[in-house]
């Protein structure tokens, strides 16, 4: 394994790659409405994302064929944007997305409701919200990664949720995916000592029913196996020698 600690210069410009990924979720939050599809949707963050003179990391990304992750209801991640995927009142969309700054990447994910959702809709949206928090709690130098880990499962379990484990958090800085993994369930190690300047993307995926998932048809879009909602909170994080700073909330 191979963590990359940031210089001064990289993480000055992983500030401003997630300082502007922030503006593209508040777009596209003020456009979520029940009607829109998911293609109008990714075509819309695009056009934010190239406005700042950045590209869109996803775009291509192993052959990904859209700018943005957009996944419905019990589609966990990479769901493909399509003109036929219109949102319906009462869904909830989860909208993941990444930029390239001057060579250095942020990412980002967030769960929003379509309209009016269910109360039990907006629990799981607020709790994978709150597990983020609660695993960077411990996202200080000096901690152990697996410490994180821990924090995201345990509490999401205590709601009785499942906590996907075929996918996992990451490092990220140069490339868009780096060393370390970063699971969002309770390991048997430590894991690796955090040290200041790694930059990392934590990011529970909770489900409402049980953890599995499976991939469908188009190799990309992992939905759960019982039919059950999914919410996924992401953001790129910096460690420090105090609390964590979170890049991609950043104004």
């Amino acid at each position: 394994m191979s963590v990359t600690i940031k210089t001064a210069h990289e993480i000055e410009l992983m500030r401003e790659a997630g300082r502007l990924l922030n503006i593209v979720h508040k777009e596209l939050a003020a456009a979520i409405r029940p009607g829109i599809s998911t293609h109008e949707l990714d075509k819309l963050g695009e056009r934010v994302i190239r406005s700042f003179g950045c590209v869109p990391n996803f775009l291509n990304y192993n052959g990904f064929p859209a700018s943005f992750c957009i996944s419905v209801n019990d589609e966990v991640v990479h769901g493909i944007p399509k003109k036929s995927r219109i949102l319906h009142e009462g869904d909830i969309v989860s909208i993941d997305a990444g930029l390239i700054y001057k060579g250095m990447h942020s990412d980002a994910a967030r769960t929003y409701g379509v309209g009016q959702i269910t109360p039990e809709a907006q629990k799981l949206i607020d709790v994978t919200r709150e597990c983020f928090f609660k695993g960077i709690e411990y996202a200080k130098a000096g901690n152990h990664l697996h410490e994180i880990s821990a924090a995201i499962g345990d509490y999401a379990e205590s709601f009785g949720y499942g906590v996907v484990r075929d996918l996992v958090g990451h490092g990220i800085g140069k490339a868009l995916h780096e060393d370390p993994q970063i699971p969002n369930f309770r390991q048997r190690g430590r894991g690796i000592r955090l040290v200041k300047g790694m930059t990392l993307a934590v990011e529970p995926m909770i489900n409402a029913g049980r953890a599995d998932v499976e991939w469908l048809d188009d190799d990309w879009t992992v939905v759960t196996e019982d039919g059950s909602l999914s919410a996924h909170y992401e953001n790129t994080i910096l460690i420090t020698d105090g609390e964590p700073e979170i890049l991609t909330l950043a104004e």
